[in-house]
């Protein structure tokens, strides 16, 4: 099958043969027709496998066959919401790549940077809008959008849009769209409160699923390391003198330790960055731009930034940390091997992470291969509960600690405030 075989009209066939894009892929194959029906649509497909090519080439078509600009201030038609600014970006990209030869506009919109530039764009009036949940409702709130006129709308990666608590702002968001809408619902996994959610938002929704979560792509090998807690980072830098591995992208839990992981490699000389929700925006898009043109070797990200990273060719992922979600697992391996490209998945793992394996392999239904030849073998052995529960009083004494500390050393330097409290 071509994309000439799907009944596109000739400018978009023109901008997709402009990205090197001949054949659909199989969410593509699917939706798309689906979406030129004007029927609603859930679709579920492995990430990396070009969702959002499958719901924004048919939306461009409408438009384009719509009687459009019969003058006075453009209205938005058209709303996408995705969780993170990042996958935002990428989203809005890829309707200006798609709709190149068109007369379309799109904007993009996002929190954690002035709104100036965001709020002059949707006064010159867009056909397309982007957007995260919290800034829109903001903008919304401001009056300067309006959804009265929306004509389709997709909620994308709807699984993280719940992981995240964004489900009160979305059901705010439905609430002010027309009920006349063609509604689309596109994410990598498909657990059962998405399917609930979308049973209330779309009608007699037609479904699409390509290639289950449990499925990871069959050209990314993955090999297990096991170590100890202490050891995980001299485990790392063992593994990063593979002068093959030019550009990693790791995974950690934490924000924090994302940024501890940045710090340890710049002492060993290796170029790294992080990405994070404390990170602003302009620091999260120079990472990533000094990460995709090679100036960075590792990009440290924890999952919610990763969302919408698109790295061509990116061959190797690092998980730092195992998750404790499996289907979260997927994703992140699923940013390497991608369009067919070979991939290679590296999990450090822990003894208290050794549950985390067992429930991928379970849901993966594969065997992660095992890697026993290195210097950092695993010695201690996971922690029973009462143990467990010694360690977490442990850290709760420190934090005490810590905080008691810090108030008698204000209280120390200032003399002031000592006599207040007698």
């Amino acid at each position: 099958m071509t994309f000439e075989d799907l009944k596109l009209i000739s400018p978009i066939l023109k901008a997709l043969k402009d990205v090197d894009y001949t054949t659909p892929t199989a969410i593509q194959a699917s939706a798309i027709p689906l979406v030129l029906n004007r029927e609603d649509v859930i679709g579920s497909a492995q990430t990396g496998t070009g969702k959002t090519a499958a719901f924004a080439i048919p939306i461009i078509q409408h438009l384009v066959n719509e009687t459009q600009n019969s003058g006075g201030k453009r209205k938005v038609q058209v709303l996408v919401v995705t969780p993170t600014r990042e996958l935002a970006i990428q989203i809005a990209e890829s309707f200006t790549d798609y709709g190149k030869y068109t007369n379309l506009r799109n904007t993009v919109i996002f929190g954690g940077v002035s709104q100036g530039k965001q709020t002059n764009a949707l006064r010159g009036g867009v056909d397309i809008l982007v957007a995260t949940p919290g800034r829109l409702l903001d903008l919304m709130n401001q009056g300067y959008i309006s959804l009265q006129h929306i004509k389709y709308f997709v909620l994308d990666e709807a699984d993280r849009m719940l992981d995240m608590g964004f489900i009160h702002d979305i059901k705010k968001i439905i609430a002010k769209l027309p009920k006349e809408r063609q509604s689309l619902f596109f994410s990598a996994t498909m657990p059962k409160s998405i399917v609930a959610l979308s049973q209330q938002i779309l009608r007699n929704p037609k479904k699409v699923a390509v290639s289950p979560v449990s499925s990871t792509a069959e050209t990314i090998q993955q090999y297990l390391y096991t170590t100890n807690k202490s050891s995980k980072h001299d485990l790392l830098l063992h593994i990063l003198q593979d002068a093959e591995m030019e550009q990693v992208l790791l995974f950690s839990r934490t924000k924090h330790g994302a940024d501890k992981i940045v710090k340890n490699l710049h002492k060993r000389r290796i170029e790294a960055a992080a990405i994070h929700g404390n990170k602003s925006q302009n620091q999260r898009q120079k990472a990533l731009k000094d990460f995709k043109d090679g100036k960075k070797r590792v990009l440290v990200a924890t999952d919610i930034a990763a969302r919408g990273i698109d790295i061509d060719k990116l061959r190797h992922v690092i998980n730092y940390d195992i998750p404790n979600e499996p289907e979260t697992y997927v994703h992140r391996i699923g940013r390497c091997g991608r369009a067919g490209e070979e991939g290679i998945s590296i999990s450090i793992c822990e003894p208290e992470e050794i549950a985390y394996i067992s429930d991928i392999e379970k849901l993966t239904r594969q065997k992660i291969e095992l890697v026993e030849d290195h210097p950092f073998p695993q010695t201690d052995r996971p922690m029973n509960a009462s143990e467990k529960k010694e360690v977490e009083k442990e850290k709760q004494r420190k934090k005490q600690e810590f905080f008691a500390n810090r108030n008698k050393k204000k209280g120390s330097q200032n003399p002031g405030f000592r006599r207040h409290k007698r």
